[in-house]
């Protein structure tokens, strides 16, 4: 049986590069994912969170916009999450006012970075992402948060769907457990966008 590279290999994996212009998001990066004992702590977000310190001071420093994002649903009937919360009731932490649904200090958004708030996995679902990054003349979306096998495969699919070229770094994403981190990270890799290291997308944004 052949490794899934060989079978890939001349079909999918086509590099497609940043762009001109490209801007930063980071996905919803909450204390619920990194504080030990909370149900969604993932310990591949707490590495990819200290990663993504470097990442966010380049883009800072070199004129990147920087976009974030967080969850927020309404307390006590959590209608806004609709079958998603139905289906992983443990994203009932992420109401205002609980601490495992602020930002982790380090990587939080400076005053002036854009928040946006969603309620399913994509950051570009439901919110008016799309809109803003256009009208900026963005081309280029790049990608650090959690969770990799959540989140971040969901806007990497949005965010080419909307034709954005779409990066990923692989330093900065995190999940809970390595097996779906890594298949999701291939098969993003593959179809959607590219799968690029931290030191690569340090030396574009400096470029």
């Amino acid at each position: 049986m052949s490794t899934a590279e060989d079978n890939y290999k001349g079909v999918w994996g086509n590099r497609i590069g940043f762009g001109a212009k490209p801007a930063l998001l980071v996905i919803d990066f909450l204390r619920g994912y990194t504080t030990e004992g909370a149900a969604l702590f993932a310990p591949g977000v707490v590495t990819a969170v200290a990663e993504t310190v470097e990442l966010l001071e380049a883009a800072r420093s070199n004129g990147i916009p920087v976009v974030h994002t967080n969850i927020r649903y309404h307390p006590g009937h959590f209608a806004d999450g609709g079958v998603w919360v139905r289906k992983a009731p443990v994203m009932r932490d992420m109401v205002e006012g609980n601490p495992l649904a602020e930002f982790c200090p380090e990587v939080a958004p400076l005053p002036g970075e854009v928040v946006f708030s969603k309620q399913y996995a994509s950051a570009f679902f439901g919110t008016s992402l799309a809109s803003m990054l256009h009208a900026q003349g963005i081309d280029t979306v790049v990608l650090a948060g959690c969770s990799t096998s959540g989140c971040i495969r969901a806007s990497a699919v949005d965010a080419v769907q909307h034709g954005f070229r779409t990066i990923v770094v692989r330093d900065c994403v995190g999940d809970r457990h390595q097996g779906p981190h890594e298949a999701n990270l291939f098969d993003i890799d593959a179809k959607y966008g590219d799968v690029v290291s931290k030191r690569e997308a340090i030396d574009r944004f400096r470029a």
